[in-house]
C-alpha cells in the first residue's frame, strides 16, 4: 500500500491557528461567564472582529437552532426542512423574523406553494432595504429566469421542496454526505452553500449524522489553508481539515495551549473548517507579508 504524503505545516501560521483557537475560546467562556471586557489581551482579538471557535455558538447558528430547528410551532417535518434551507438561504434575523411577523407565523410548503411566502419577501424588502447578510457570497445567477436574487431563490426552494419533494429525501438520506449530495445537485446551491446548510439540517433532530463523516473548505478556508501549510502532501484540502480534527488534542498540548472545547465538545470538522478562515483573517494583522 503507497504511504500518502502528510501536509507540510508553515510552522509559524500553523501553531498560530491552534493558539487563536485556544485563544478566540478563552474569550469566549470569559464573556458567557459575565466577566467584563477585554476578554483578551491579544490585540488582534481586541482590535478586529473574529467568529467563534464553534460555530454553533455564533449568534446566527444560536438563533437558528433555537428558532428554526427547535421551535414550538406545529409543523410538519419537511416544513421544517424547507424553513431551514430558507433560513440559511437569507442567514438573516431581522429578514426571518419580518416574514414571520408578516404571516403570522413560520413559513410552511403551503406559504410557498400559495406565493405568500414571495410576498412576505417582497414586503421585508420593501420594508427593510436587504433581505440576506454580508457574510456569505452567495450565486447570483438568474438560473430560474428571474431578475431578482430573492425570487430566484423562491423558485429554486419550489424546484427542491415542491417538485422534487427535496425534504423526503433527506428524511431518508442514509449519510451527512449524501444530505450533502442532495443540496449540491440544485442551481445555485454551490459547494459551500449546499455544505453550511447541510451542518443546519443536521443541528435539527430530523437528521443525524456525524458532522466528521464529510467536510467542504470555503473560499475562507482555503486561504487559510494555504497559509497554514508549505505543501498538502496527497491530501486534498477536505482531508487536511479532517487531519486537523485528528490532531487537535496532540497539538493543544504540544504548544501547552489550554483548550476546554465547547463545554467538553472537542472541534468538529465544520468548526476547524471555520479556524482556517478566521486564522487567514488573523494573519492578516499578524503575518501581513503572507500575502492571500
Amino acid at each position: 500500500m503507497m504511504v500518502r504524503r502528510p501536509p507540510t505545516p508553515r510552522r509559524k501560521v500553523y501553531d498560530l491557528y491552534w493558539y487563536f483557537a485556544s485563544e478566540r475560546q478563552k474569550a469566549f467562556e470569559r464573556r458567557i461567564a459575565g466577566e467584563p471586557s477585554p476578554w483578551t489581551t491579544d490585540a488582534i482579538l481586541q482590535t478586529y472582529k473574529f467568529c467563534n471557535v464553534y460555530r454553533a455558538a455564533d449568534r446566527v447558528s444560536q438563533y437558528m437552532i433555537r428558532h428554526v430547528c427547535y421551535h414550538d410551532e406545529a409543523c410538519s417535518p419537511e416544513d421544517r426542512l424547507f424553513q431551514i434551507v430558507a433560513f440559511r438561504t437569507f442567514s438573516n434575523i431581522e429578514t426571518w423574523s419580518a416574514i414571520r411577523d408578516f404571516l403570522g407565523r413560520y413559513p410552511t410548503l403551503d406559504d410557498l406553494a400559495s406565493g405568500s411566502f414571495t410576498n412576505a419577501l417582497d414586503h421585508v424588502k420593501r420594508q427593510n432595504g436587504r433581505l440576506y447578510t454580508g457574510a456569505f457570497i452567495l450565486c447570483a445567477t438568474d438560473a430560474y429566469g428571474q431578475g431578482l436574487k430573492h425570487l430566484n431563490h423562491v423558485e429554486l426552494f419550489r424546484h427542491m421542496f415542491l417538485q422534487k419533494r427535496l425534504a423526503e429525501r433527506l428524511l431518508a438520506a442514509a449519510s451527512f454526505r449524501e444530505v450533502y449530495g442532495l443540496l449540491h445537485a440544485y442551481p445555485l446551491m454551490g459547494d459551500f452553500m449546499s455544505y453550511q446548510t447541510t451542518v443546519d439540517l443536521n443541528y435539527s433532530d430530523l437528521i443525524n449524522f456525524s458532522e466528521n463523516d464529510f467536510t467542504q473548505a470555503g473560499p475562507g478556508s482555503l486561504r487559510g489553508i494555504r497559509k497554514c501549510f508549505e505543501d498538502l502532501g496527497d491530501y486534498t484540502p477536505a482531508e487536511v481539515i479532517l487531519w486537523m480534527v485528528g490532531r487537535q488534542e496532540q497539538e493543544l498540548a504540544r504548544l501547552g495551549l489550554p483548550f476546554n472545547g465547547l463545554w467538553g465538545r472537542l472541534l468538529h470538522a465544520i468548526d476547524c473548517q471555520g479556524l482556517f478562515c478566521e486564522t487567514d483573517k488573523y494573519c492578516r494583522e499578524a503575518v501581513p507579508q503572507l500575502a492571500s
